[in-house]
């Protein structure tokens, strides 16, 4: 197994905003994992670095230019649509040929490294969390209003790969159509 991450907030390793940090606390230093399999994104860089060094880390792991594929990436779907770091309006939802791309944000927030679309659309299998209430909205224009917003979670469509959303009670809280509890499944 190796661990690979879809974004990154451009801070060192050890911060509370390091999206490595989260996942080394939560899981990483409990399971028997080699260092080598782990593949985090440079944070602690200035973001053109670190998005071209995992872009060239990518491109080294699936040997060569072709398409990314990953069996599995787990996203989370923000109150305004984004996932991963991209966000709406982002010049990186044009992005087609890089697979990681730096995101720039105003001040107060983070800058970040971002997977692309292209990315995310060549996956094996996509698995979306999304929890709370806040999220409900979101949720219900992307899955019954065919996404109208042009939200970026939305704009996740595998080619040859399925979606898995799980949604608590909160977040799928707007939703009329019935769907099966806890889990709602889209093939493309």
């Amino acid at each position: 197994m190796h661990i690979f991450w879809a974004d990154e907030r451009c801070v060192p390793k050890d911060q509370l905003e390091s999206n490595y940090r989260l996942a080394y606390d939560a899981f990483l230093s409990h399971v028997p994992l080699p260092a080598q399999n782990i593949h985090r994104i440079r944070g602690e860089d200035e973001p053109h670095k670190a998005a071209k060094a995992y872009e060239d880390e990518l491109r080294n792991f699936f040997s060569g230019p072709g398409a990314i594929v990953f069996d599995l990436i787990i996203l989370g779907v923000g109150e305004d649509g984004h996932t991963a770091s991209l966000f709406p309006g982002s010049p990186a939802l044009d992005e087609r040929m890089r697979p990681a791309v730096p995101v720039y944000l105003q001040e107060p927030k983070i800058n970040r490294v971002t997977l692309t679309l292209p990315v995310l659309n060549h996956a094996a299998q996509i698995l979306f969390l999304a929890s709370g209430r806040a999220k409900a909205g979101v949720v219900h224009e992307i899955m019954e209003d065919g996404n109208p917003k042009q939200y970026p979670a939305g704009l996740v469509r595998p080619l040859q790969g399925s979606i898995v959303w799980m949604i608590d009670h909160e977040a799928s809280s707007a939703l009329t159509k019935p769907f099966p509890t806890s889990v709602l499944n889209e093939r493309r």
